[in-house]
């Protein structure tokens, strides 16, 4: 299985709670096959002791450290908020879900730091297809 699946890139989602987002995006991981289903809850636990946003418009929720164990492949999902959505005190408008092996999510936050190290290029994707997303981090067309 690969990293990132085009069935988990979503686009135009609408804001809403991020506690919601969270959710969303750990039944993506879920349900493809990356992670156990108590893996959502160590996403919130996450969030609720050290946010995930990273600045320039990105979010990348990810379990607590225990939960690695819960992961069974790594994955991501990736949901655009082309209106952003609220983290705490900024918006978002990309949310990364991340569930890596080891130290497999070290490579894939290097892959997304990266990518989106730009505002224009957060903005890029925003615009972008999810065919156009799925060659920007997986380099496969």
């Amino acid at each position: 299985m690969e990293l990132l699946q085009k069935k988990n890139i979503v686009l135009n989602c609408k804001a809403k709670a991020k506690e919601d987002v969270i959710r969303e995006m750990g039944n993506l991981l879920y349900s493809s096959g990356y992670v156990e289903e108590s893996y959502i809850e160590a996403m919130l636990l996450r969030e609720n002791t050290f946010s995930t946003n990273i600045g320039n418009g990105i979010a990348i929720p990810h379990g607590v450290e225990e939960a690695k164990k819960n992961i069974k492949k790594s994955g991501i999902g990736i949901m655009v908020f082309p209106e952003g959505t609220k983290w705490n005190e900024d918006e978002v408008k990309i949310v990364i879900g991340i569930a890596g092996i080891g130290d497999e999510h070290l490579d894939i936050l290097a892959n997304i730091a990266d990518k989106l190290s730009t505002e224009k290029a957060v903005e890029d994707v925003v615009g972008s297809t999810a065919n156009q997303i799925y060659t920007l981090f997986t380099g496969i067309h």
